[in-house]
């Protein structure tokens, strides 16, 4: 099986990866690239973008513009899977969006063709057996995917973290559905970002209930597809006493995951309470409605007006009378003028008022060790972070990291095939560790050039090859001699 990184290796956003086996080809995401990344232009991938698309499919993680944003540049009859909650949610999005932006209506059109999987349920794709399983991320119906073919397998993450409502249960989903893979094609997002707040949903929604206590007047400013934030603020504004305050387009959107066939329909979380509906605004002559009686009760019970920045809630906002603490629940980055997402219109309804109450989409690196070690791979294989050098310094101390540049890949075979040379790395007497069974000697040189382990002593590395039950030493010597080749 074919493992290769089209783009990803150096950045955050705009990853594709590519499987193939056998002529068959599984991409995983299409995305944009972030505001401030190197920019690769429109990525031309063979059997993707392009050429024969007949045994090429393309696997979408979650709706996050930076995974599915330029799927409206790929021709109309590639097969693309996605999660169906994901899918409405980017659907409701790209329906809000098309007036103001064409791109969502293409978007709205490649949506109709999606295929949808469920969580746990195994499905094949030529010869590749694909299996979705749900992961916590600030995007809902969020996926990682073990892929398997040939012999081999990779669990390739998507975006992940541990300290969300629903990251508890991770650790038994590896084990029910995932068990040991060869290699984990990972991302790491905060490698470089030892301040990234990683703080538990739950302690979060208790500071801003304690937060919406003490302030009657309450004005959140939070992405309307962070599904859990959304329901995490509501049920903080309901024990609070506080009046929970929406649009439409937002309830719309917290009634997607409130779908009766949904995994998630069940939960307490994404139920709204019995006699405590949010309030959802009404727009009168283009302008959100308000009146003397809806002042009073906003002024009698408190308030939380979860809000977003645009000429109608700055209007709506200004109208409404008392003291007022705002609050901004997504990265700080948007409204840091450093930084290229800058978003002047946020910034602007902020003022400099706000408080900063956040916690990330994204893993800790404490928290990805202990993944890690759930799944026993050969090696890690860092994507979606502008600092894989930082990702191999943390963990080639446990395993082999292997770091690509984008258009590299690796050529890893079942370990039960005949005249196989398997790669191996050696530290002192005691640590030895297979990098991987390849078809060649070229392939396991070229996996051992981009393999970091334990890079701090004489690491070692020997190629085996496996004939008639015999093993030949073919290649051997110091792993930083073969780096500088």
């Amino acid at each position: 099986m074919n493992i290769k990184i089209h783009r990803g290796t150096h950045q955050i956003g705009g990853c594709v990866t590519e499987y193939e086996y056998n002529g068959w080809h599984l991409f995983v995401d299409y995305g944009e690239e972030l505001p401030g990344s190197p920019k690769s232009g429109d990525l031309q991938v063979e059997c993707l973008t392009h050429g024969d698309l007949s045994k090429s499919a393309l696997l979408i993680t979650h709706y996050h513009g930076d995974h599915i944003g330029s799927i409206t540049k790929l021709p109309k009859d590639l097969r693309i899977f996605m999660g169906k909650i994901g899918r409405d949610i980017q659907m409701e999005l790209s329906d809000h969006l098309k007036l103001v932006d064409g791109v969502h209506q293409e978007m709205l059109d490649h949506l109709q063709t999606v295929k949808t999987f469920e969580p746990g349920k195994q499905f094949e794709w030529g010869d590749f057996k694909i299996m979705p399983v749900t992961v916590d991320h600030s995007a809902f119906d969020a996926y990682a995917f073990k892929i398997e073919a040939d012999g081999v397998s990779a669990f390739h993450t998507g975006d992940f973290r541990t300290h969300g409502f629903r990251s508890s249960v991770l650790p038994n989903v590896i084990d029910k559905f995932i068990g040991e893979v060869d290699y984990v094609v990972c991302e790491a997002t905060n490698v470089a970002r030892p301040n990234a707040a990683s703080q538990p949903e739950h302690d979060l929604q208790n500071e801003y209930q304690d937060l919406f206590a003490k302030n009657k007047g309450n004005i959140v400013y939070v992405s309307s597809t962070n599904i859990d934030r959304l329901f995490g603020l509501y049920h903080a504004a309901r024990n609070a006493g506080r009046v929970f305050i929406i649009d439409k387009y937002q309830k719309r959107m917290m009634d997607i995951a409130t779908q009766r066939d949904s995994m998630w329909g069940k939960s307490r979380l994404y139920k709204f309470k019995d006699n405590y509906e949010p309030f959802v605004l009404s727009i009168v002559n283009g302008e959100f409605w308000m009146n003397d009686k809806f002042k009073a009760l906003l002024n009698d019970k408190g308030y939380v007006l979860i809000a977003r920045s645009n000429p109608r809630f700055d209007k709506f906002i200004a109208e409404i009378p008392g003291d007022k603490q705002m609050y901004l629940s997504m990265w700080d980055g948007y409204v840091d003028k450093s930084k290229a997402a800058y978003n002047e219109k946020l910034a602007k309804s902020l003022s400099d008022r706000f408080l900063y109450k956040h916690t990330s989409g994204h893993c800790d690196m404490n928290s990805l060790r202990d993944v890690f070690r759930l799944l026993h791979p050969k090696a890690l294989i860092p994507i979606h972070t502008d600092a894989p050098e930082k990702f191999a310094e943390l963990f080639s101390d446990e395993w082999p990291v292997v770091v690509l540049d984008d258009g590299d890949g690796i050529a890893p075979i079942s370990e039960s095939i005949a005249d196989a040379y398997y790669a191996m790395v050696t530290c002192g007497k005691q640590i030895r560790k297979c990098v991987g069974y390849m078809g060649s000697k070229e392939d396991a040189l070229s996996i051992l050039s981009h393999t970091v382990f334990h890079p701090d002593k004489q690491t070692k590395y020997e190629i085996r090859e496996e004939e008639d039950s015999m093993s030949t030493c073919r290649a051997s010597g110091l792993l930083s001699e073969l780096h500088k080749n």
